[in-house]
């Protein structure tokens, strides 16, 4: 049997869900067959669309790019884990410690919460979706991990956002009374920082982290493949959609080329 490949992203188009913050892409049809002979299309957009790659500048100034990422962080062995969450979820240091397979000293880890089965332009997805907190960031530095996909809205939990009470917001006020009736605590107890969850896992370990894995996801779950996602050499860039793919050898027969 040959090696097996499967798609972990979500389909880009124009009319892709957005995280609640910055206008929708445009996309234009600047030239077409019948007139043109050619086809050419013209995009205007932030790269935080569909399954993206966030990098340390997103979130911190005088920080890496997205093309400082090294090459060796963005392919190789890991895990997809399988942590369901359901209405504002947390993932934690107690999911990833628990997670078969057990996650590896430089694994590349893939997080299965079954919210990309609801990737949608709705508030269930975005503002009461899942997403890890900073304790949980900090564990993947501490494990010295390569790289993490999020099967949900972002890196961090919606709560650690600018959607409640931190740095620029609260944009959707309503989601701090909701939070506490839902939890019957304080938003800022469960969630003291902004966005700790980005800062420590990019700034702090320098390792990348893809927000709305999705595609073939569930494909994979509970198994060890080899992943891949790069996003463009692009100086100066915050972030980049990607395409991020895994790969099974189910007859383990494959070797990379010696190079010779």
């Amino acid at each position: 049997m040959a090696l097996q490949f499967f798609d972990l992203s979500h389909v880009f188009t124009q009319f892709s869900p957005e995280w609640p913050s910055s206008p929708s892409i445009d996309i234009d049809v600047l030239k077409f067959h019948a007139k043109d002979g050619v086809y050419e299309l013209n995009w205007e957009g932030i790269m935080h669309r569909s399954t993206h790659m966030d990098a340390p500048l997103h979130v911190t100034e005088n920080t890496p790019d997205i093309m400082d990422y090294p090459l060796w962080r963005l392919c190789g062995t890991g895990v997809c884990i399988n942590a369901p969450k359901d209405k504002w979820g947390i993932i934690t240091p107690e999911d990833l410690e628990a997670a078969t397979p057990k996650i590896q000293e430089g694994d590349i880890v893939i997080i299965n919460t079954g919210f990309h089965h609801k990737f949608a332009d709705t508030d269930e997805y975005f503002a009461y979706g899942c997403g890890a907190n900073g304790a949980a960031a900090n564990w993947f530095v501490e494990k010295k991990v390569k790289m993490v996909g999020y099967g949900c809205q972002a890196n961090d939990h919606p709560i650690a956002t600018k959607l409640v009470d931190h740095g620029l917001g609260p944009t959707q006020p309503h989601l701090i009374e909701e939070y506490k009736e839902y939890t019957g605590r304080d938003p800022k107890e469960d969630f003291p920082y902004w966005e700790d969850a980005h800062k420590n896992l990019m700034v702090k370990g320098g390792i990348p982290g893809i927000e709305n894995v999705g595609g073939q996801l569930d494909d994979i779950t509970g198994k060890r493949c080899f992943f891949m996602a790069f996003p463009w050499r692009w100086k100066g860039g915050d972030g980049c959609i990607v395409r991020v793919v895994a790969i099974t050898d189910p007859d383990g027969d494959f070797r990379f080329e010696t190079g010779m």
